[in-house]
């Protein structure tokens, strides 16, 4: 075991470095520099975060530009009119219906709050296996308007309905992981990295069970929580940085 520490430490000092940000959607919130606009323009990459990394990154760039890549400021100002463009916005199984329903919760939610980490907040337990509570309970928030169109909720997995909520698990890394690399922001403050669960992507996913560390033959919410069991065993504190060895281990390497 003590061996497979050591090997992936490496890997997450290899990949843990700028140079990984350019090819992956983490790069989109990097354009930006308020914090708002980390916060917005990362969580629609996240949502978006699936497919050919390029192609991601190619839809988020076309997405604020609808936004006149302020995304903060357009959802507080944009007029009835503004949202026309994004009647033509589609990715993958993500269409008009989907942007719209989210451009109108953001713009609802950041009228009333300053930042996104509040809507993550409610289902905060201060416990290390808090993140169950968290994603279910801010799922159920997002789409507590009034007008969500039932369509949109599979566009933000959920615990409760046993999904590994990969893409919202990576946005969360993004945002609370704070080391001096510069990849990951650090901007949250109130959910500890150690409560974080490690999204479970294809290539993490492969890998992970290549080195023995995922047990569970499908791949779902009780994986994700088996495989971050598995790195708070290496590091309690910081589990997740490891998805940069594993993910770098599957990509990069092919392993």
């Amino acid at each position: 075991m003590h061996n497979l520490k050591d090997f992936l430490d490496e890997k997450v000092d290899q990949y843990n470095r700028p140079g990984f940000i350019t090819l992956d959607p983490i790069s989109i919130p990097h354009r930006f520099s308020k914090k708002e606009d980390i916060e917005i323009s990362g969580f629609f990459a996240a949502i978006l975060a699936w497919g050919q990394r390029k192609t991601i990154i190619n839809k988020c760039v076309e997405l604020f530009q609808m936004m006149d890549n302020s995304p903060h400021d357009f959802l507080l100002n944009h007029q009835e009119d503004d949202l026309k463009p994004f009647l033509t916005f589609k990715h993958r199984t993500f269409n008009d219906v989907d942007t719209l329903y989210f451009v109108h919760f953001l713009s609802w939610f950041y009228k009333k709050h300053t930042s996104l980490e509040e809507a993550f907040l409610i289902g905060q337990t201060g416990t290390v296996d808090a993140m169950e509570s968290i994603l279910t309970k801010f799922q159920e928030f997002f789409f507590s308007l009034s007008d969500a169109p039932h369509r949109t909720r599979k566009h933000i997995a959920t615990p409760s309905r046993k999904a590994a909520c990969k893409r919202i698990n990576m946005y969360l890394r993004w945002m609370v992981r704070e080391d001096d690399r510069g990849v990951d922001f650090g901007l949250w403050k109130k959910i500890s990295p150690s409560q974080l669960i490690c999204p479970c992507d294809l290539h993490v996913d492969r890998v992970g069970r290549k080195l023995g560390i995922i047990t569970r033959k499908q791949t779902d919410w009780l994986t994700a929580l088996e495989l971050t069991q598995k790195l708070r065993e290496f590091d309690s504190e910081d589990p997740v940085k490891y998805d940069f060895a594993l993910f770098g281990l599957g990509v990069e390497e092919k392993f």
